[in-house]
């Protein structure tokens, strides 16, 4: 273990040291993926070789995804675990739930100064920091053939190169993850609001504005190109230039491009207004979270360990382990993080992005259906502008009452 991780933790090991700890009274659970089971075993053994005065708890590691997490821990806070890895979207819920304990201030700058913005940002509630960053490594950009695209940086380049080289261009445009990247380039809005129960109370939409309306049409726009496709998986496209997705194929890519494999954040794209946007859309981030404890002893124990998990080291380690792309920035900058391409990419993309809260299922079929609009011609670039905001205010509207 580095010298610096110890040091971040001697505070810690000396609080716990002054409560005078009854050694094997307690129990410390944690839950994470099946696939970081032994990982995180062997990452405690450490942590407890290391620090002997947190040795005394009983370490319990459950795999607990963290796709069920947050429903399991709100269902029964109480016989939830004490530490726990979620998807970011849940924070709030945990947060009305009683779920989740502040980040202990002897942490909070440290962990706001050494993780990126928006890791950080996810794990935010108000101006309240309540977990621990640990990935920065969900959300989509481009992958591309560097022998067909001259200038990733553009959108209206990709796809002149992919028409002139007889390529096709992948988006999945009647998605509702993949559609955020034009409204929420423009400025146009979609979130939700969720009481403690998880039930939907409000809806803040602005996709029936003159934001949405330049989103909507480049959305159109992007169809016309004869090298669209709709799609997000390199599997399962064909004669590929360039395709929007995310860090879970990126083996498929680089076997696919071979040589010519190159990857880059979100293209701009110049809109119906004559103005320059950037390429938006949802954000994902791994967090860790502490249950709150009223054995202030425990508490140090857990605050420690989540801390020693969420370290750089640590999360490089679970990088080099597992493929966990890390939210440290010292991490992202080491060698091995920087040589995987996807990654790097993802990470220039990210600041552009907004963290994916909750959302009612009826939402993503919705949006399915506003793309199959674009995709089936019902809509194209002879539609009027009275027309195209006549569906956007449809949407918007039926998006509403979700939460009413």
């Amino acid at each position: 273990m580095k010298k610096q991780v110890l040091g971040a933790l001697a505070a810690g090991a000396a609080a716990v040291m002054a409560f005078g700890m009854n050694a094997g009274a307690d129990e410390i659970k944690v839950w994470v993926a099946d696939n970081v089971v032994s990982f995180t075993e062997d990452q405690i053994a450490a942590f407890k070789e290391a620090n002997p005065d947190f040795a005394g708890y009983d370490y319990l590691v459950e795999a607990v995804g963290e796709g069920d997490a947050a429903g399991n821990m709100i269902t029964d806070v109480e016989a939830g675990a004490d530490i726990f890895v979620f998807a970011q979207d849940q924070i709030a819920r945990l947060v009305t739930a009683g779920a989740l304990e502040e980040v202990a201030p002897d942490n909070v700058e440290a962990v706001e100064s050494e993780n990126d913005a928006g890791a950080v940002g996810a794990a935010t509630v108000g101006d309240i920091l309540y977990a621990y960053p640990l990935t920065s490594d969900n959300g989509y950009f481009l992958y591309y053939d560097k022998s067909v695209v001259t200038d990733p940086s553009s959108l209206e380049q990709i796809l002149a190169d992919c028409e002139a080289a007889g390529k096709n261009f992948y988006m999945e445009i009647n998605s509702g993850w993949y559609q955020t990247a034009f409204f929420f380039a423009t400025g146009a809005e979609l979130t939700y609001e969720t009481d403690d129960s998880g039930a939907f109370t409000a809806c803040n939409a602005s996709y029936a504005s003159d934001q949405g309306l330049v989103a909507f049409k480049e959305m159109i726009e992007l169809k016309s190109s004869p090298a669209f496709q709709n799609g997000s998986a390199v599997g399962e496209g064909t004669n590929v230039g360039a395709i929007v997705d995310g860090t879970w194929d990126s083996g498929a890519a680089q076997d696919l491009f071979g040589d010519n494999y190159a990857c880059a954040k979100l293209p701009e794209f110049t809109g119906s207004d004559g103005e320059t946007y950037q390429m938006s859309g949802f954000g994902g981030f791994k967090l860790l979270g502490v249950k709150p404890q009223e054995d202030e002893e425990k508490l140090a124990a857990c605050d420690a360990l989540a801390a020693y998990l969420s370290s750089e080291e640590v999360q490089l380690a679970r990088y080099e382990a597992i493929g966990w792309g890390p939210s440290n920035l010292n991490a992202q900058q080491s060698d091995a993080v920087k040589a995987d391409e996807a990654l790097s990419a993802l990470a220039q993309q990210l600041p552009f992005t907004v963290p994916q809260g909750q959302y009612p299922g009826d939402y993503w079929t919705l949006a399915t259906s506003l793309g199959d609009d674009i995709i089936s011609g019902t809509l194209t670039t002879d539609s009027s502008d009275d027309d195209l905001m006549a569906a956007l205010q449809k949407f918007q509207d039926t998006c509403i009452s979700y939460a009413e």
